[in-house]
Parts: C-alpha cells; structure tokens; sequence
C-alpha cells in the first residue's frame, strides 16, 4: 500500500507554505501582539458598497455571471483605465482577486521550461505560481535600493525568457517605479519581445506621485495589468480583481477562469461597480501619515529605504543578526513582523505593514527600536 505522501503531485511538493501565513498563525495564538504583519487594511469597506452589496443580494444577482464578469463592470473599468493609460487598454476580465489574475495570466503564457523575470524582493506568490505553470523564475537582485536596474535585467534575459513581471507600488518594499525606470523595462521588454505583468494592487496608494502611478500599460500594449479592490477598497475577503490587456492573452486568460475559478462573486461585482464612485482619498492621505510615521522612527536606527507607495516598510535587520533571529526576537517582545526571506534569497531585511492604528504602530516601533540597541 502506498503512503498518502505518495499521493502528492510534484508540483504541490514543490511548493512551500507561505512564511506569511504561519506567522498569521502564530497571531492567533498570541494574545493582543502589536501585529505589523498582516498585508490587508485597517480600515473597513465603505458603507456604500455594503449597501450595493446587500442590495444586490436582494435583488437576486446571486447566480453566476459570465465567467469575464458582468458587463457593466467590465465596461466601466475599460473606460476608465484607458483614459488614464492614453489608449484603449484592450479586453477586460474580472477575476477572483488579483491573485487569480496571476495564477491565470501565468498559466495562460508559461510553458514548462519558459522563463519569467522578477524583481527580488518580489511577492510571495509570483515564485510559487511560475512553479506550478512548470516555468523557470529568473530573480533579479535589486538590493540595496530596491531600483530597477536595467543592466541587471538584461543579463538575466536568455532566449527562453517570455515574461516580465512588474509590481508598482512593490510588496514587499513600498517603492515606486519612476517613469524612467518603466521607459527602460518597456525598451527591454520590446528588444527582447518580452510580455510584461505589471502588478498594481497598491496603485491608489501613492505618497509622492502627483502625476499618478507610471506604468507599463501606458507604454506598451503587451502589457497585462492586475489591479483590483481588495487593498483600494478594504474588501481583502470578497475576492475581486481584474485583468486588462491584449484581447488574445485576455481571451486565454478567459477560458482558464471557466475551469477554475468559474466567475468573480456575483453580488460583489455589483457592489464593485458602486464602489468605483467611492473616493478613498481620505484613507490614502491615512496611510501618507502612517507611512511617514514609521519611516521617522525607524530611519534613525535601521537601514531602511522610504517607501512611496503600497504600506508596507523593509528595513535590515541589525547588524550581526540575520533577519530571521531579529524577527524572533521581536516576536519574543509581541511584535508581529515578516522575515525578508519569504520575499527574497536574502535573510537581511524585514517586513512591516503600518496597516494597522498608529498607536500599535507607534508602539511597535518603540520595541523595535530598543532591540536595535
């Protein structure tokens, strides 16, 4: 007789359990931490798309939509994310969360073999899911400054590269790409004939960014764009994303939803439509507070780049402990943070989100400043 572990595919083996999660785990099992952890809002789903929500419930949309997503929703988004790119930004999907936009759009475009380029740091998921496709994740380094580094991108490109995947504003650093810096991952993506997933989940918060988020989209038409309403709109649990890009890859990207996810929750399109009018204006200038709050206390006594967007900081360890001994230690003292290593191939930096009330942020860096020392 077998052993269940037999049982288990490859491909699952392959895989290892998110180091965020077990620190999530380890959360419920501590009583009142200063959790600096979890990478979700502090804030709760504005009323209004509660109320279009619980409307739309009543109103019977609770059947499954058209696995692309209701077409009101689709019709809006397209609108508007083509007047902010300068041009019509091609077919949208609306998907399970921008994780399902990953997990489809890779499947979609990575054959076994098939090379694809991250950023290090990079987020959690893109690594594990360019595993499951079969592909071949090419990680950059991008320390101490966490730029994109154009020579450094290029050389990591062999002709098995098909995939250039972006995320502006970063989890887990908070940067920003500047526009030159996406003119010069557009130039390669061209000269190398390269598509690019530009991950922008956290594009409605940015602090130092008048002219709004520089993106790939508004360069390059093989660009896949992720964006969604689970940070923007606090609404981590109801699963909405979307996908914009090529008809062709949104198409594929399509037909793979059918056998998956089937279609986004039906009455929450509803709402998301609604929430698209809801401005979050006063959550974002929130977080600019938070952001500089934490980047103040903590600047004096960690190397620690400022974030410009998303709300999370990643400052390095002290010297002479690894990240992974810091974090443990903090942990000791019932502060809640992420080891660098489940975003990197370093175990130098650490996670903070400042998603959280500034008096547990406040607190928080207290602790972690005195261990510091």
């Amino acid at each position: 007789m077998r052993n269940l572990s037999d049982f288990i595919a490859h491909r699952a083996n392959a895989v290892d359990a998110s180091g965020i999660r077990k620190v999530f785990d380890l959360a419920a099992k501590m009583r009142d931490p200063i959790n600096l952890s979890i990478g979700q809002p502090d804030f709760d789903v504005p009323e209004p798309a509660k109320l279009a929500a619980i409307a739309a419930i009543h109103a019977g949309h609770n059947r499954y939509t058209q696995t692309q997503g209701i077409a009101p929703l689709r019709e809006r988004l397209r609108k508007d994310l083509s007047a902010e790119m300068g041009r019509d930004v091609g077919d949208v999907l609306i998907t399970s969360g921008v994780s399902g936009g990953l997990l489809l759009a890779i499947l979609a475009i990575i054959n076994p073999g098939e090379e694809a380029i991250l950023l290090d740091p990079y987020f959690v998921m893109y690594k594990h899911l360019l595993t499951l496709a079969g592909g071949v994740a090419k990680v950059v380094d991008t320390y101490p400054d966490f730029r994109f580094h154009a020579e450094r991108v290029e050389s990591a490109i062999t002709p098995q590269t098909k995939l250039l995947i972006l995320n502006s504003p970063s989890n887990p650093t908070g940067v920003v790409m500047t526009e030159a810096e996406v003119q010069a991952a557009v130039a390669l993506a061209k000269k190398h004939d390269l598509l690019i997933i530009s991950d922008e989940i956290y594009e409605p918060f940015l602090y130092d960014a008048p002219r709004g988020l520089p993106s790939a989209g508004k360069l390059y038409d093989r660009t896949i764009i992720l964006r969604g309403f689970s940070k923007s709109h606090a609404m981590t649990g109801w699963r909405l994303g979307y996908a914009a890009g090529p008809a062709e890859i949104i198409g594929q990207m399509t037909k793979l939803q059918q056998y998956t996810f089937v279609c986004a929750p039906s009455p929450l399109q509803e709402a998301a439509l609604a929430a698209l009018d809801i401005s979050m204006t006063s959550a974002v200038d929130d977080y600019r507070r938070k952001r500089d709050l934490v980047y103040s206390r903590l600047s004096p006594a960690f190397e620690v780049v400022k974030p410009q967007g998303a709300f999370y900081i990643f400052p390095r360890a002290p010297a002479g402990k690894s990240a992974s001994e810091f974090v443990a230690q903090a942990i000791e003292n019932n502060v809640l943070i992420i080891p660098g290593n489940v975003f990197s191939s370093h175990d130098t930096h650490f996670r903070i989100s400042y998603a959280t009330t500034m008096e547990k942020l406040s607190a928080g860096c207290d602790v972690l400043c005195r261990l510091a020392k």
